[in-house]
């Protein structure tokens, strides 16, 4: 029994198990689409921005350049002939020249500033010396101004009239008064708008009296001078009997200038024009019944005359300038400084000036 026992029990099989199920495997962290959009930072912002503006520029300079397309007419074709012209195919022309507000010389240096004395000046000069410039129109909207840059731009008005033997045509519009005026004498021919406001043959002599002012806040004026009038004129002081006929001298001697401008443009006898150069204005349509006007319209009428005095079938019109340089004058004007504005106009009130100026 013993032995029998001591015989080894065979091995236990433990029984089979079933197949466990592999772990899950733990899905990747999601990446980020490429498509999902990204918010730009502050300096792609500034790159957008910046972008657009240039954009914006360069189309409103190609606006101001070529014009807003439009159906084929008779203003496509003087449009054509203008790039002909800029591309070298010349062709005989009309000059143009805008003389607007008030004449005279310019306080900026700037070099696209167009709308000065001098500036005016050099236009029609430069004008009447091209060869493939037949004409000029002065395009007039102003009430006159200083007698010495008035009188600047008559002369280059007659030289090249009477020089350059170009034919000089002026246009008013709303206003062509005293100095505007003055200037439209030495042309050739004159048209004016029915309403225009025009005449105004004079000379004034602009000055202003602060004295009570200066009264009023303690303040006196005791200038050295090197003679009694030496500061003829002042507006610290009253002005003597002795200084008023010094100036009503100076007003006449200016004034007979003015007169013998209009009779000799006009060719009106003395008389005739004694009866109308005492300062009055008149409109257009009765300038036209005292001859200071030669016809009643506008920029067709003007164009017209240029076509007829230079014997001209089609002319392209010359305007001022081109529209970039236009664009930067405008720019120019409205960066000046306010402070420098006010400092001009305190001195202009405050020195003694003559003018060929209507002062409405």
């Amino acid at each position: 029994m013993e032995g029998e026992n001591s015989n080894p029990l065979p091995p236990q099989i433990p029984p089979e198990q079933p197949p466990q199920p592999a772990a899950p495997v733990p899905a990747p962290a999601q990446q980020p689409s490429s498509q999902t959009p990204q918010t730009p930072g502050p300096a792609r912002w500034v790159k957008i921005t910046g972008g657009l503006f240039a954009l914006s520029f360069l189309a409103a300079l190609f606006i101001m350049v070529h014009g807003v397309p439009t159906p084929k007419s008779k203003s496509m074709d003087v449009d054509m002939d203008g790039v002909q012209q800029i591309l070298g195919n010349k062709k005989e022309g009309v000059g143009w020249v805008d003389i607007r507000g008030v004449i005279q010389e310019s306080a900026s240096n700037s070099p696209f500033d167009h709308s000065g004395a001098q500036q005016i000046a050099d236009r029609i000069k430069e004008l009447a010396e091209r060869k493939d410039v037949k004409a000029i129109v002065l395009d007039i909207n102003s009430p006159g101004g200083s007698v010495g840059a008035v009188q600047g731009i008559y002369a280059e008005i007659l030289r090249a009239r009477n020089e350059q033997h170009k034919p000089v045509i002026a246009m008013m519009r709303d206003v062509a008064a005293s100095g505007g005026y003055y200037l439209a004498a030495g042309c050739d021919r004159i048209v004016a708008q029915p309403g225009t406001l025009t005449g105004s043959i004079g000379v004034i002599f602009s000055m202003s009296n602060v004295e009570g002012l200066l009264q009023k806040v303690g303040v006196k004026m005791d200038p050295i001078k090197s003679g009694k009038f030496k500061d003829i004129g002042s507006s610290f002081r009253p002005m003597t009997p002795d200084e008023r006929k010094i100036l009503q001298d100076v007003i006449d001697d200016a004034y007979s200038q003015f007169f013998d401008a209009v009779k000799n443009g006009r060719k009106m006898k003395d008389d005739d024009l004694k009866a109308l150069a005492d300062g009055r204005i008149f409109t257009g349509n009765q300038a036209l019944r005292v001859h200071l006007v030669d016809h009643l319209g506008g920029e067709r009428e003007a164009l017209e005359y240029a076509k007829e005095l230079a014997h001209l079938s089609k002319p392209v019109v010359l305007h001022d300038g081109d529209a970039i340089e236009k664009f930067f004058s405008a720019l120019d004007s409205k960066m000046s400084s306010p402070l420098t504005s006010l400092n001009n106009k305190v001195q202009e009130v405050a020195t003694p000036h003559m003018s060929y100026l209507w002062t409405y």
